[in-house]
C-alpha cells in the first residue's frame, strides 16, 4: 500500500497550503500587487430602475410625435460606433467611460433646464455591460435631471434599432 503525498512529505503539504493561503486573496483581487494602491470596486450607486429604461420602439415613437417636446437623446460611446450608425439628431460628446467625454456631456448639459427629458445610449454591448452608459447616467442625474432614461439595448444597437428599421444616419451628424 502506498503513502499518501502529505504522510510522504509533509512540509511540502504545509507549504502549498500556506501559499494557497497567501495567493488565493491576490488572485481573487482582494489584495493589490506590491507597490499598488486599492482602487474601490466600481459600483453604480444609482442604477437605472426599470421604469427609467426606454425601449427602442417607444424612443423611435417618442422622436416621431413632432407634437411633443423631444427628449434630448445623447449618444455617450465610441466615435467609431457613433460614425457607423447613430439615432438622428443625437449629438456626440465622447465615451463617458472616460473622463473627457463625461466633462463633454457635463458641459454640454450645464444650461438645460433640469426639467427636460434625457435619453442615453451607447450602443456597443448590452446597457447593463456598458462601460459608458452608466456613468453618463450617474453623472445627469447628479447635476439634478429628474428625468434621465437609458435606451434598453439588449445586444448592441445594430441589432436592437438599427436591424429593426428604426431611423438611423451615419456619419458625424
Amino acid at each position: 500500500m502506498s503513502q499518501s503525498p502529505s504522510r510522504r512529505h509533509p512540509t511540502l503539504l504545509v507549504a502549498i497550503v500556506l501559499s494557497l493561503v497567501i495567493a488565493l486573496p491576490a488572485l481573487a483581487g482582494t489584495v493589490p500587487p506590491k507597490g499598488t494602491v486599492a482602487e474601490p470596486p466600481r459600483t453604480l450607486s444609482d442604477p437605472p430602475a426599470p421604469g427609467q429604461l426606454i425601449q427602442p420602439a417607444e424612443l423611435a415613437r417618442v422622436l416621431a410625435d413632432t407634437t411633443a417636446q423631444r427628449p434630448i437623446v445623447l449618444h455617450v460611446g465610441i466615435r467609431n460606433f457613433y460614425k457607423n450608425g447613430h439615432i438622428p439628431g443625437t449629438p456626440y460628446y465622447g465615451p463617458a467611460s472616460e473622463p473627457e467625454g463625461l466633462a463633454s456631456l457635463k458641459k454640454a448639459l450645464q444650461k438645460t433646464p433640469r426639467q427636460r427629458a434625457v435619453v442615453l445610449y451607447c450602443g456597443c454591448c448590452p446597457w447593463t455591460d456598458c462601460p459608458n452608459v452608466h456613468p453618463a447616467y450617474q453623472a445627469v442625474r447628479e447635476m439634478g435631471f429628474k428625468d434621465v432614461r437609458v435606451l434598453y439595448i439588449a445586444k448592441n444597437l445594430a441589432h436592437d434599432w438599427t436591424e429593426k428599421g428604426l431611423p438611423t444616419i451615419k456619419g458625424e451628424r
